[in-house]
């Protein structure tokens, strides 16, 4: 049976709408703004376009960007006067103008390294919020302080010591259990058990062979000897 697959929604576009929290239309804010300028000046540096851009924080705070000048794009916006009048008036020299685009090249790539920057940042934050969760003594030992590696050399010793205590606790226990076997013999070095498993009993007279260690037979001789019969 084949398994459905999920289907995803894909991208969707968000709805454009007010926000609601008062700190996440400020940060909105902040992140757009930034946004809108760099856009702007990317407009001025790649199409020699004359830009001004004027925002209002919610709280009222004004921000502006312009290219050569706000003020200049103003005066030539309310005065409805050309290119070449409004230069005349503004007096903006064409060196002076090619400096403007230089240094508007400029605050474009200082924007963009600002971005890279924060984005670098986020991520140092990242890793040393997961360092904190580590334990110092898991870090590799090049990157201990002074301080630590004391720490590090006292905490060893102690287990050190512990681990030598319960090394000979060890043997003594080990030694106090070992009891050598040694068999009971009898006094002409055989077992104190016959064949059979019955006690052995000492013979008095060694040159007369011990019968209770021979098996009995019921051929008429007491020794098991002979033929059958005879």
């Amino acid at each position: 049976m084949s398994s459905k697959r999920k289907l995803s929604k894909g991208r969707r576009k968000i709805e454009i709408k007010r926000i609601e929290k008062e700190d996440a239309r400020q940060v909105t804010f902040s992140k757009r703004r930034v946004g809108l300028f760099k856009k702007a000046s990317e407009l001025c540096t790649l199409c020699a376009a004359e830009t001004a851009v004027i925002v209002f924080s919610p709280a009222g705070k004004p921000y502006s960007f312009g290219h050569p000048s706000v003020d200049t794009i103003v005066d030539r916006y309310l005065s409805g006067g050309d290119y070449a009048s409004q230069n005349n008036v503004s007096g903006v020299h064409p060196h002076v103008g090619a400096r403007i685009r230089d240094l508007n090249r400029q605050y474009t790539e200082a924007l963009n390294e600002l971005d890279a920057e924060k984005k670098r940042g986020m991520e140092l934050e990242k890793v040393r919020r997961n360092s904190k969760n580590q334990h110092w003594w898991e870090k590799p030992i090049e990157e201990l302080g002074l301080q630590e590696l004391e720490l590090l050399k006292a905490a060893l010793d102690e287990v050190k010591e512990i681990v030598a205590e319960h090394r000979a606790d060890e043997l003594l226990i080990d030694s106090s259990h070992f009891t050598p076997f040694l068999p009971i013999m009898n006094p002409i070095g055989m077992s104190s058990t016959t064949p059979n498993g019955y006690p052995f009993e000492p013979n008095p007279n060694p040159n007369h062979l011990h019968t209770s260690v021979l098996p009995q037979h019921d051929y008429g001789f007491g020794f098991g000897f002979g033929c059958p019969g005879a």
